[in-house]
C-alpha cells in the first residue's frame, strides 16, 4: 500500500488507512510506503527547487519501492495518493517486479492540476480534455505558476509515455459520477472499477440533536460561507462548525451568534459530533470525488443536507437520507434545513433510512468483498498464460 500522506490529515489519509487496517483484520499481510509531505519543510533550499523534477520522476521512491518488492514479493500494489513525493515512478518500479498496481481515484489530479475541477469558486473543467495551458494561465495549484507548472510537466509527460495506460493494471473511482469524470479525461472505461469509502466502526443514533453540525476543512470550495449565509435566513437553531483551514477567521467574522466553531478535531471527536447533532450539512461547491462525512452521518443515523452536485447527489437520496438542495444557494439550503430544524421526529426517519444505506453499502465487510474482488480480477489477469493453464 503506497500513499503520500498530506500535512494536514484529512479524507484520504483516513480512508488509505482504513483500508490498511481492513485488510489485515482479514489475515492480509500489508507492506505500507508512506511518504510525508512534512519532509519538504525538512528540505535545504536545493533540495526543495528539485522538487519540480521529482514530481515527475522520484528516483528515491522508484529506489524504495523497487527494493520493496523484491524482498516482500507482493501480490499486489495499491496507490493512494502519489504527489508530490512518491510520483508516478513507483508504478514503473512495480512493473518491472511484475507486481500488478491499482490506484485509487481519490481527488481529480490525473486531469485537473489542481485536483478540484474547480477556480475561482466555481466548476471548472477546462483542462479535462488534457491542454493544460488554463491551469498555468491561472495558476490553479496554490496560486503558483512553479508548482502549477511542476504538475502540468508530470501530467503532460506521463500523458505522452502512456503511463496512466500501461503502468496501472485498474483504477477505482469512489462514484460513478467521478468514474465517468476519469473516463471524461481519457481513462480507459474498462479500467475503473467502483468501490466507496467505508467506515471501519459504525455508531448508530436514533435520537435527534438539538444541534446541527458540519465537519470539514475550512477553504473556499467547501461552501460554508453557503452555509452561514443560509443560518442567518433561519430561526435560532445551534449550528457547530468543527475543522479548521484559511477560512476560519473570515468565517468567524461573518456568522451570526448561534453559530459556534469547535476548531479541529480528531475523527473519534467528530464522529462523537456527528452522533449527538441532529443533522449534517454538506455544502460543498466542487466536484466532491466521495465525502466521507456523508456515510459517518449515515453511521450514526443522521440524515444529511447536501448540495445537488457530484458524488454527494449520487450518495444522499433526497426525501430519503436527507435533502439536496441547490449548490451555492443560502436561500434553497435554509428552504431545505426548516423541515429538520422544526420536525425532530422527521430527522429520526430520515436517519434511520440513512444508517439502513449505510449498512447495505458503506460497512467494512462490504467494503472487503469490493476491494478483494477487485485484487483477485487484477492479479488473475496479470498472471502468465502458463500459470493460467495450469
Amino acid at each position: 500500500m503506497c500513499h503520500n500522506k498530506y500535512q494536514q490529515a484529512g479524507g484520504e489519509d483516513h480512508s488509505a488507512d482504513a483500508e490498511i487496517a481492513v485488510l489485515r483484520d482479514h489475515g492480509n499481510e500489508v507492506v505500507v510506503y508512506r511518504r510525508d509531505n512534512d519532509e519538504i519543510k525538512t528540505l535545504t533550499a536545493l533540495k526543495k527547487a528539485l522538487l519540480y523534477f521529482a514530481t515527475t520522476w522520484s528516483k528515491k521512491s522508484y529506489e524504495e519501492v523497487k527494493r520493496l518488492c523484491r524482498s516482500h514479493k507482493p501480490d499486489i500494489a495499491h496507490f493512494h495518493n502519489t504527489l508530490p513525493l512518491i510520483s508516478p515512478s513507483a508504478y514503473y518500479a512495480c512493473k518491472e517486479e511484475h507486481v500488478p498496481v491499482v490506484q485509487t481515484l481519490r481527488n481529480y489530479r490525473l486531469i485537473c492540476p489542481c485536483g478540484l475541477l474547480m477556480r475561482e469558486g466555481r466548476i471548472c473543467e477546462e483542462c479535462v480534455s488534457g491542454d493544460f495551458h488554463h491551469a498555468l494561465k491561472h495558476r490553479c495549484y496554490h496560486n503558483s505558476y512553479i508548482q502549477t507548472r511542476a504538475i502540468v510537466r508530470m501530467l503532460k509527460k506521463h500523458r505522452k509515455c502512456e503511463t496512466y495506460d500501461k503502468m496501472v493494471d485498474r483504477y477505482v473511482a469512489l462514484t460513478e459520477f467521478s468514474r465517468k469524470k476519469f473516463i471524461q479525461g481519457g481513462l480507459p472505461a474498462e479500467k475503473i472499477s467502483v468501490k466507496p469509502n467505508f467506515l471501519p466502526d459504525s455508531p448508530q443514533a436514533n435520537h435527534a440533536g438539538d444541534y446541527a453540525i458540519y465537519v470539514g476543512r475550512l477553504s473556499p470550495e467547501k461552501g460554508v460561507d453557503v452555509l452561514i449565509d443560509a443560518w442567518k435566513r433561519l430561526p435560532p437553531f445551534p449550528l457547530r462548525i468543527a475543522g479548521d483551514g484559511p477560512q476560519r477567521t473570515r468565517l468567524q467574522r461573518l456568522a451570526p451568534s448561534n453559530v459556534e466553531f469547535v476548531g479541529h478535531v480528531e475523527k473519534g471527536e467528530a464522529l462523537n459530533l456527528i452522533l449527538h447533532s441532529r443533522f449534517l450539512v454538506f455544502p460543498s461547491i466542487w466536484y466532491e470525488t466521495f465525502g466521507r462525512t456523508l456515510i459517518e452521518a449515515f453511521a450514526c443515523g443522521k440524515p444529511v443536507i447536501a448540495s445537488r452536485l457530484g458524488s454527494a447527489a449520487e450518495i444522499v437520496q433526497d426525501k430519503k437520507t436527507g435533502f439536496l438542495f441547490e449548490p451555492g444557494s443560502p436561500d434553497d439550503l435554509a428552504a431545505k434545513a426548516r423541515p429538520l430544524i422544526d420536525n425532530p421526529a422527521l430527522a429520526v426517519r430520515l436517519g434511520q433510512n440513512a444508517r439502513a444505506e449505510f449498512e447495505e453499502k458503506y460497512t467494512a465487510e462490504k467494503n472487503y468483498e469490493q476491494l478483494s474482488g477487485i485484487y483477485n480480477s487484477v492479479i488473475e489477469k496479470s498472471l502468465p498464460l502458463c500459470e493460467k493453464i495450469l
